[in-house]
Parts: C-alpha cells; sequence; structure tokens
C-alpha cells in the first residue's frame, strides 16, 4: 500500500501532530510484515488492509496521540501484545519511549522480534512469557483485546507503577468491569474514531489513603 494511502487511513485518529515521512515508513514496513506473517500463522482475522490500518495501526495511533504527545512516560509495557498492538505503534510515535511487548504465545513472540528487527526499533524488547511472571512495572501499561479479560486486566493493572497510567483499548461494556478495579483513578472514556463500541478508557494510580 502506497505511503500516501496508510497517511490518509491514519489522520482521523491522531491530533494536530501528524506521523514524519520515516515513521509512515515504519508502518509501511511493519504492515507488509504482517500480511505475509499472517498467510501462515494466524495474527489477526482481519484480512482488509485498509481495515487492519484503521483498527489496529489506527487505534493505536488513537492511544499513543492522547498519552505519549506531552512525553510524560519514559516506560511503557504493552500487556499480552498480540501482534504488536498498540505496543508498536506506540514506539513509532515516541521513540524516546522504552516499550516492553509482553506476549505469552511463542510464534507472536517470534513474530514480535522480527518486527522489531525490521522496524530497527532500538526502543522495544519483547518478554516471551506470562505477564503475571514479568518482574517490573512502566510508567504507562497498555491493553487491548486480551483473552479472560477479568483475569488479565487485574493482572495487567500490578505492573502500572506508583502515578503511572494503565491505558485500555476496550468496548464500552468492559468498562465497568475496567473501573471496579481497585486502586486507580479513572477518566471518562473516549470513543475511538469510527467506532460506535470502541473505547479508550485510562486510570491513574492513586496511593491508598493512610489512616
Amino acid at each position: 500500500m502506497l505511503t500516501t494511502s496508510i497517511r490518509k487511513l491514519l489522520a482521523p485518529f491522531l491530533l494536530e501532530r501528524e506521523l514524519n515521512d520515516s515513521q509512515i515508513e515504519q508502518v509501511a514496513a511493519f504492515l507488509e510484515l504482517l500480511l505475509r506473517w499472517n498467510q501462515k500463522t494466524n495474527l489477526t482475522s482481519i484480512r482488509k488492509t485498509e481495515e487492519i490500518i484503521t483498527r489496529h495501526f489506527g487505534e493505536g495511533f488513537f492511544m499513543a496521540s492522547r498519552l505519549c504527545a506531552a512525553g510524560k512516560a519514559a516506560t511503557a509495557i504493552d500487556f499480552g501484545s498480540g501482534a504488536g498492538f498498540p505496543g508498536i505503534p506506540l514506539a513509532i510515535y515516541s521513540p524516546r519511549l522504552s516499550v516492553t511487548l509482553i506476549e505469552s504465545q511463542n510464534k507472536k513472540a517470534s513474530f514480535l522480534r522480527e518486527a522489531v528487527r525490521t522496524l530497527d526499533l532500538k526502543n522495544v524488547t519483547v518478554f516471551a512469557g506470562r505477564g503475571e511472571t514479568f518482574k517490573g512495572t512502566a510508567d504507562l501499561v497498555t491493553f487491548r483485546a486480551v483473552e479472560k479479560f477479568e483475569q488479565s486486566a487485574s493482572a495487567a493493572g500490578t505492573l502500572v507503577g506508583a502515578n503511572g497510567r494503565f491505558a485500555l483499548l476496550i468496548t464500552r461494556n468492559q468498562a465497568q468491569i475496567a473501573k471496579s478495579l481497585p486502586g486507580f483513578a479513572w477518566d471518562e472514556p473516549i470513543t475511538v474514531p469510527s467506532s460506535q463500541e470502541s473505547i479508550l478508557l485510562v486510570g491513574t494510580r492513586v496511593e491508598p489513603k493512610r489512616t
């Protein structure tokens, strides 16, 4: 797909700051790699190229443009990264952000390593294991389309550092479950462009009040 088409498809998901030519080329390279691997490994059930860009890349850049523009976070964890969304768009958008992609399935983790190598993403590492076994925290933890939602969301929330943020790309009917997680102050959900059900829900880690 031409880079001009990619830029046009991604435009509704970004704020005032557009992606530069180098970033668009990284998106194009990642898209090509994803389509090639998807022929032999089920990385995404979406087959139409335009829909992959708007659903996967678009949602990732939508999150990045709202959470990374001010440079508040130095580290990020993408819990259950799958095919690299939203973790790799975050890394492309914010090259200074140190991103860890957590993925337990070996084939997907192998794809992520290949994507990091192909795109020359110096700010990304891949943890091939379950998020529950990961040792560490981050300023920003992201979460999207992960199985066993309630259990996984709870595990991902423990990786959010002090005063850090927990950002979930979820459906509206999952919001109440997410908001029941203890230890977070939740912002109002933001509707993802071109979607009726998908929202971005962000919570900030709060310290328990001392009695």
